[in-house]
């Protein structure tokens, strides 16, 4: 029995826990990813697509957090450690080292594209369970398609 108590069955329980879950580890891991190119971009448009890595992090993070949370009122533990975000991320491996502006756009476009793909699958797989879940992906999808729109502005000049 979870610590927490929860009105949702116990089976609709785990399939809105697994999947937000696994949109932690996703967007933790976009968090990072961002992060990294955010600490290693150059280019002649370093101070923009900078500012804009920043900004999708925070986006990332900030959601992790309600994502996590909503795991936690459901009576699902949630798990934020960097092994668990390792073996079950859906985020495309970042490149180590400095990174071209141009190239951390795209890499961005491609890490958010993947995030946004899995969310979509989620939210199918949550409508049918729990609304309130379901909700809470749509905006976090929402959100998240906002910035895959900004970083493909860049790019398609």
């Amino acid at each position: 029995m979870p610590v927490i108590d929860n009105p949702l069955p116990e089976r609709d329980r785990e399939t809105a826990g697994a999947a937000l879950q696994a949109t932690l580890s996703d967007l933790l891991d976009l968090s990072l990813v961002a992060k990294q190119a955010h600490w290693n971009v150059y280019g002649p448009r370093f101070r923009s697509v900078h500012a804009q890595l920043d900004e999708a992090a925070t986006v990332a993070r900030n959601h992790a957090d309600t994502v996590a949370e909503r795991a936690a009122a459901l009576g699902v533990s949630p798990d934020g450690r960097a092994g668990t975000i390792a073996g079950t991320s859906g985020v495309p491996a970042f490149p180590p080292g400095w990174t071209k502006d141009s190239d951390a756009v795209e890499a961005l476009v491609h890490a958010l594209s993947a995030v946004t793909g899995r969310l979509r699958e989620r939210i199918a797989e949550t409508g049918r369970v729990d609304v309130v879940t379901e909700d809470l992906l749509i905006g976090l999808t929402a959100d998240l398609e906002k910035q895959s729109w900004m970083f493909q502005a860049e790019i398609r000049v």
